[in-house]
């Protein structure tokens, strides 16, 4: 059976595996965040501690990924992601206990995020660099990208949803419960795919000479420098939402975790929307513009979204928040992956991740801090403000990152599209 062009990634077995196993893995992991959010709050009523929760989880994306990249240059990724994701299945067993035993404190959390946040940092750019190796030729790396964003997404969606449910009815025992189930997907998928051996490659240089290859490539070329960049400070700004959202949840809307769960879920849900119009793409040409306008629009929807009153008006504006920020990520993604050589797409994909998840933490931490001195709605809004700010001096530059791509799309071959 033919499958639409949308779709015309999921025809590879291989790439159809990982998919269903990363999709029904990250269900789970939303279903455990959505609890460990809820009761760090709980535990503390701290929006600081939220924050410093938050900023544990994904502060080794910003300190060890970039080194990370380097040595997934190096290792067999698959065996990494086994690895990872048995270290995450190990973290919500350990935090399953801690739970049913009523011995749970605030601090376990922050510490338990750091451990998922450290295998997170070598998972994370292994799980990009690993989609090429799924497909046969690199023409379908662009739709495999965007489905794959679609999936990990749509379980952003599900994922939360279920999660404040799964809290609201049975207590958090069920959360951390589910995941641990639902993690051995991606596993079984990892050892039911069929992928050529890894071929080891000898380090011509050391490590940080390594990793300043993959830098010098990065942000050495002006237009990847610009996407990155605005990912960076976008990621800083607009993602900072997810750690004070259990404060709107509960102080703003007067909900429980399932007010919580429908906050994350619009977001979810308004991601999953974005990747399905990238996968709607049959070329990169004219991501560049897509993601200075989807920036823009998400800095401007999350400072409206920190003055809604209504319940039901703040849902769509974390809906095109979420929209845009999402949009931006995965065509930088796109871009970066469909024009960087094989011999550095471990570097080069870690510095993705850096900026994209790296940033979330530093930021997360700095709103959490700032709300407890001017309030979670100002502080918000404030960060919505830069991230809007950002995307305009982006605009400025475009016309001259539009002419240095240009050349580089026609040595690749890449058909025309409308910049």
């Amino acid at each position: 059976m033919k499958l639409p062009n949308s779709l015309r990634a999921l025809q590879h077995r291989n790439f159809r595996l990982f998919i269903m196993g990363q999709g029904t893995s990250q269900i789970g992991n939303w279903v455990q965040l959505i609890a460990t959010s809820w009761l760090v709050y709980s535990l503390s009523g701290s929006t600081f501690i939220l924050g410093l929760s938050a900023f544990s989880l994904q502060i080794p994306m910003l300190l060890i990924t970039p080194f990370a990249g380097v040595l997934l240059d190096r290792l067999d990724v698959r065996r990494v992601l086994f690895a990872t994701n048995t270290l995450a299945m190990l973290q919500s067993v350990v935090m399953l206990a801690l739970v049913v035993s009523g011995r749970i404190e605030a601090w376990h959390i922050v510490v338990g995020n750091a451990v998922l946040g450290f295998g997170n940092a070598f998972d994370a750019p292994a799980r990009q660099a690993l989609i090429s190796k799924l497909l046969p030729n690199r023409q379908e790396l662009t739709n495999a990208i965007a489905l794959n964003s679609t999936v990990m997404n749509g379980a952003r969606f599900i994922g939360p949803m279920l999660g404040g449910l799964i809290t609201a009815a049975f207590g958090e025992v069920w959360s951390f419960a589910t995941n641990c189930v639902m993690r051995l997907a991606v596993i079984s998928a990892l050892r039911a795919s069929q992928i050529a051996p890894h071929v080891n490659r000898q380090a011509s240089a050391g490590l940080f000479r390594q990793l300043m290859a993959g830098i010098e490539y990065a942000y050495g070329f002006f237009p990847s420098r610009c996407a990155l960049l605005l990912l960076a400070v976008s990621s800083f700004c607009l993602q900072s939402y997810a750690s004070l959202m259990p404060w709107f949840a509960s102080e703003r809307f007067h909900g429980d975790s399932r007010t919580l769960g429908l906050l994350y879920s619009s977001a979810g849900l308004g991601a999953v929307c974005g990747m399905l119009y990238l996968a709607s793409r049959t070329n990169i040409r004219g991501l560049f513009k897509v993601i200075g306008w989807n920036a823009g629009a998400a800095g401007l929807m999350l400072v409206a979204f920190s003055f809604a009153e209504s319940f039901w008006l703040a849902l769509p504006l974390l809906f095109v928040s979420a929209l845009g920020m999402m949009v931006t990520a995965a065509s930088t993604n796109t871009v970066l992956q469909s024009i960087v050589p094989d011999e550095l797409r471990g570097r080069v994909a870690a510095l993705y991740v850096m900026s994209f998840l790296g940033m979330s933490p530093v930021g997360s931490l700095c709103s959490g801090w700032l709300a407890d001195h001017i309030g979670s709605p100002s502080a918000l809004a404030l960060f919505g403000t830069i991230g809007l700010v950002a995307a305009l001096v982006y605009a400025y530059y475009f016309q001259r990152i539009r002419a240095d791509i240009l050349p580089l799309y026609q040595a690749l071959e890449i058909p025309p599209h409308d910049e």
